[in-house]
């Protein structure tokens, strides 16, 4: 038999042990409190009631499931047991005693027995429930618990079982609530907190508010960012009532809770007009929003899913996500390839009929495709244009390409890649105008939590202790939520109606030094500067790198009208006709089979995608090194 199941057996046995002796006892007080004197001498009749009272009392508590019950963890059920267990054993004492007829106990016995034994029984309990929650407080961390409501009150429950944080307030904008004590806890003005936290030694402030605006939460995160806490909260509260969250479940809170926005309602007639009942298809579905787009696709009920990505594990990784969540009567495929092969791109599009294309396949990591531009030239043009291609050939309904704000006035080869390839369906567009597949392109800018994010990097320098590396203190960014991107994409999408540049309003932009420091003090830390040289994590400045610019922008010009969608743009960008972005298209395929990256570069500049190099020399390894090597040959002749 297992230790564990041994130790609880004898912990059973214990209680039921101490019952035997509690139980007759309390009768025993109970009968010299009634007569102000010691009971000496018993007679059968009396030892009937002890015994038939005490062993009944200890089935009845079995029954009532006292003896499973564990201590540590006794709550008002367990004492609400207790009394009724007690109650009914008072009831015993006075039915053992009208039918033995005994003389030597009082008719008034049952009453004093039942508070000397609720007394004995359910104090006995409290002890050990104390003396074992004092062992835990000595291990555990003081929190506040920021949120006096049923959230927060459920909350307490939960962590007073645990092992981990002490529970020492509440914490409640409610002017209602101030002074009061709930479960024990008093409840404090969030004004008090900075007092509070010294005083207290609260080391965790827990959000317990699932169900409020984004914009309130991100007021109260700003407001506790500057306090020496750890801030962490409970799920949403729809995950909480769909049954994928419980209320204890605390995470660290999310930079996305201080800068997301409330989110607005998506249109399902714009989700609908390219998904529902089409065969839809995604490439880079393994990707940070390709992936995202696919669970977004699938709760609108598409015929049929394909998923289409270069890299293996990533396409094995999202089909087996998507299997746990795909709705009966969808039909899902994965498939492995290249966007850069046309043949293979045309056989899918016309086998399986597809209908949409969300063209999600791109290097977008701006210092990687900058040391690699011949790859990042193929991938994100040719792997764009023949993708087009394929899609007007196969009678492809929609085309939406994923595009970025970088690929404004780009100072970086992928920015001008992305460019590129947004002309390139601008003027497929403009040649088959009104002549099947609609090309749209959608821009916007960073997402919290993809792959090339900073928000990662930086959790992760956190969580070692640091330091933080920004590049430049000056440099600015965009963010949005991934669900947030994909869905606008969607329905930006069912928007377009042929050569039409989309914009996703991305609210304002977020100081990347600003938001490196919210996140350390988010996480408990403060930042070891030359202000404060006694913090805890440093804040390192790299410089910027190759390709990068201090600021994005959404716009090439000022020619922009809304939609029907409060947060979709619609702009109007200059354009090439198609004759010379395929004259262009065939220039950079010849310098890039003869790896000539200095004329690559020259194609670029002279393609109207604005594209200005902040480095007068490309930086592309492999091109550098054969630089290098034919110097030091030349040097050598010499």
């Amino acid at each position: 038999m297992p230790a564990k199941e041994v130790s609880r057996h004898f912990k059973q046995f214990l209680m039921v042990a101490a019952d035997l002796i509690w139980l007759p006892l309390s009768l025993w007080l109970a009968i010299a409190f009634r007569w102000g004197d010691v009971p000496y001498t018993t007679g059968w009749r009396e030892f009937l009631v002890y015994m038939g009272t005490t062993l009944c009392t200890v089935i009845i508590f079995l029954r009532f499931g006292l003896y499973r019950a564990v201590i540590r963890f006794m709550g008002t059920e367990a004492l609400i047991a207790v009394v009724k267990g007690i109650s009914v054993s008072a009831l015993l004492v006075a039915t053992f005693v009208f039918l033995t007829r005994s003389t030597e106990i009082p008719r008034s016995v049952p009453f004093i027995y039942w508070g000397i034994a609720l007394l004995f029984v359910g104090g006995s309990r409290f002890v050990v429930w104390s003396y074992y929650q004092s062992l835990l407080k000595k291990d555990k961390e003081k929190v506040a618990i920021y949120g006096a409501g049923d959230a927060g009150r459920q909350l307490l429950t939960a962590l007073r079982q645990g092992s981990e944080y002490e529970p020492v307030l509440f914490i409640d904008d409610n002017r209602q609530l101030k002074g009061q004590v709930i479960n024990g806890l008093k409840v404090y003005r969030p004004h008090h907190l900075e007092k509070l936290i010294s005083q207290e030694g609260i080391k965790h402030v827990l959000l317990a508010m699932p169900s409020i605006a984004m914009q309130q939460k991100r007021k109260i995160i700003a407001e506790l960012e500057p306090l020496p806490v750890q801030v962490k909260t409970i799920p949403v509260l729809a995950d909480i009532v769909s049954g994928k969250a419980k209320i204890a479940e605390l995470r660290e809170v999310d930079i996305q809770d201080l800068l997301g926005r409330d989110s607005v309602v998506p249109d399902n007639q714009l989700f609908d007009k390219c998904i529902k009942n089409k065969v839809v298809f995604v490439s880079g579905a393994g990707g940070s929003i390709g992936s995202e787009l696919c669970r977004q696709i699938i709760k609108h009920q598409p015929r049929h899913l394909i998923l289409f990505e270069l890299s293996e594990y990533a396409l094995y990784s999202i089909e087996q996500e998507l299997k746990k969540i795909i709705l009966e009567g969808i039909q899902l495929t994965a498939l492995l390839g290249s966007v850069q092969d046309k043949k293979r791109l045309q056989s899918i599009f016309t086998v399986y009929g597809v209908q949409t294309i969300y063209h999600a396949a791109a290097y977008k990591h701006v210092p990687i495709v900058e040391e690699n531009i011949v790859e990042g030239i193929r991938n994100n043009i040719f792997g764009t244009y023949r993708a087009a291609e394929a899609a007007f050939d196969s009678g492809v309904e929609t085309f939406v390409l994923i595009s970025t704000d970088k690929a404004v006035r780009p100072t970086n080869v992928m920015g001008a890649t992305k460019r590129f390839a947004e002309m390139v369906l601008q003027a497929l567009a403009a040649k088959h105008v009104n002549l099947g597949t609609r090309f749209c392109m959608v821009r916007f800018g960073n997402v919290l939590g993809s792959s090339g994010s900073v928000v990662p990097l930086f959790k992760r320098q956190i969580k070692q202790g640091g330091p933080v590396t920004v590049t430049h203190p000056d440099i600015v960014r965009y963010f949005m939520t991934i669900p947030e991107a994909t869905q606008l994409v969607i329905q930006a999408g069912a928007l377009g109606q042929g050569g039409d540049v989309f914009v996703l309003d991305m609210g304002k932009p977020v100081k990347i030094a600003d938001l490196a420091r919210k996140m350390i003090h988010l996480s408990g830390y403060e930042v070891k500067d030359e202000h404060n040289p006694e913090g805890d994590i440093e804040l390192v400045y790299t410089g910027l790198r190759p390709g990068e610019k201090l600021y994005e922008e959404l716009l090439i010009g000022d020619n922009v009208t809304g939609t029907q969608h409060p947060r979709i743009m619609r702009a109007e960008e200059k354009m090439l006709p198609f004759d010379i972005i395929d004259k262009k298209m065939k220039l950079l395929d010849e310098a890039c089979n003869d790896f000539n990256i200095a004329w690559v570069r020259e194609i670029l500049l002279d393609s109207e995608t604005a594209y200005v190099p902040d480095k007068e020399q490309p930086v592309d390894l492999l091109w550098c090194e054969l630089k290098k090597q034919e110097n030091n040959v030349i040097k050598a002749q010499f």
